[in-house]
């Protein structure tokens, strides 16, 4: 069972997500907690929950399943195509109570009107949106977008959708779908800090937010490892590995082990981990460690002090044996004896729970936190919510550094987001 306590307005929306029906969307700022309700829930439900996500990663950090994979759907565009259900696979989606989808974010409409059509589908509720299931949707548009197809699925989202967007699927014309934004930021403290960011997310920084931002960020960056946030992978490889080579002795490789029906190369870890002595690392996971206290989390930033059968890290000061971490590859199918869910493991990924960590992607930061950083836009900043995403994985303000000024280009919203985040109410007080 899950040992987490959840502020008033987390219980508040696991309260509404367990007492109704209704298809809720739960989301807020970076540092809110939408990730810890979420492992509450599927500790706590007593509900017939299925967890997924868009992508292999996104589903083995939930313990869920790929959209994909659960619904056995084709990649691209799906549009009106006819949908093959095995006997298996209808018994399953009809033992769903709740579907809760994690970084619906990136959920293009057309994929969520799939996923609406195969249940009603396979629950032969032709005419009940999700055939009935309660939808429970996890994720921040402001900080992460669905990705553009070839010029062709672009054309075809242009003439069938108001916009690319899971809120624009045509399912919820149907059916109700109520906003729960968190919003007590559990990662920066500073009230300065956190009013910046919110201008950045809402596309509302001034000329004094600007100056503020670039007077922080253009002190001298420092040179004791301070982890760097680049926009690409490009970037991140050349930085890891200069520095990786600048170090003495002997380079070690760990190969991980790898089980099962895993396919594909969406590896929540390297498949071959190059380390030496000295290397600068961030773990993957939170600490497993059954006495009790936390020794690292999700984002921890360490050093490589000696490496043998296990790696050993210095966090904070303190050495600390780290051993390799087993990821799990969930699949959900019907249990005919128990006439209820069944989630099995199907496939195990293991290897050390550490990356090279001099510098990481933007994407790959999300949802961990850092003391500080270097933050690297290159030339640009390309895609919506990329900027905000980076400057909110830093604690706070005096943590910031900049490799060049933050510009007016590079804060990119959507105004699809805007429109449909305006529809944001307040989450209601539960009772003590």
């Amino acid at each position: 069972m899950s040992k987490i306590t959840l502020s008033p307005e987390q219980a508040a929306v696991f309260a509404a997500i367990e007492t109704t029906s209704d298809n809720l969307f739960v989301t807020g700022r970076a540092g809110t907690g939408k990730s810890t309700l979420l492992n509450h829930l599927s500790h706590n439900t007593s509900k017939q929950i299925v967890i997924c996500a868009p992508t292999g990663v996104a589903a083995l950090n939930v313990g869920g399943q790929t959209i994909h994979s659960l619904f056995r759907l084709p990649i691209g565009v799906i549009a009106d195509h006819e949908l093959e259900q095995n006997p298996q696979l209808r018994k399953l989606l009809n033992t769903i109570e709740t579907l809760v989808i994690d970084e619906v974010s990136m959920v293009n409409a057309d994929l969520l009107d799939a996923i609406d059509r195969s249940l009603r589908q396979a629950r032969q509720r032709k005419n009940e949106p999700f055939g009935g299931v309660q939808v429970v949707l996890f994720g921040d548009p402001y900080q992460l977008a669905p990705v553009p197809g070839d010029p062709d699925e672009r054309a075809y989202f242009e003439d069938r959708y108001r916009s690319m967007w899971f809120f624009d699927a045509l399912v919820w014309e149907q059916t109700e779908l109520t906003i729960y934004e968190l919003t007590s930021i559990h990662r920066q403290h500073e009230g300065e800090f956190k009013y910046m960011l919110n201008a950045v997310r809402h596309n509302g920084v001034t000329a004094e937010i600007a100056e503020r931002l670039n007077t922080v960020g253009a002190r001298p960056a420092p040179t004791d490892g301070t982890i760097t946030l680049a926009t690409t992978n490009s970037a991140v490889t050349r930085i890891n590995a200069t520095e990786l080579a600048r170090l003495p002795g002997k380079l070690l490789t760990a190969k991980a082990e790898i089980s099962g029906e895993f396919g594909g190369r969406a590896y929540p870890a390297d498949d071959a981990l190059d380390l030496k002595v000295g290397a600068q690392v961030m773990f993957l996971r939170n600490d497993t460690n059954e006495g009790g206290t936390q020794r690292w989390v999700n984002g921890s930033v360490g050093t490589v002090t000696k490496i043998a059968s296990t790696v050993w890290v210095e966090v904070d000061g303190r050495d600390y044996e780290v051993k390799p971490a087993v990821w799990e590859k969930f699949k959900y199918s019907y249990s005919a004896r128990t006439k209820a869910l069944r989630k099995d493991v199907v496939a195990e990924f293991t290897q050390f729970p550490l990356r090279l960590a001099w510098a990481v992607t933007i994407h790959k930061s999300q949802g961990k936190t850092y003391d500080s950083a270097i933050v690297d836009l290159g030339s640009r900043s390309f895609a919506p919510g990329q900027t905000y995403v980076a400057l909110s994985r830093i604690s706070s303000l005096e943590g910031l550094y900049l490799s060049r000024p933050l510009r007016p280009s590079d804060i990119i919203v959507d105004d699809n987001v805007v429109r449909f985040m305006s529809r944001t109410q307040p989450i209601p007080a539960i009772e003590a």
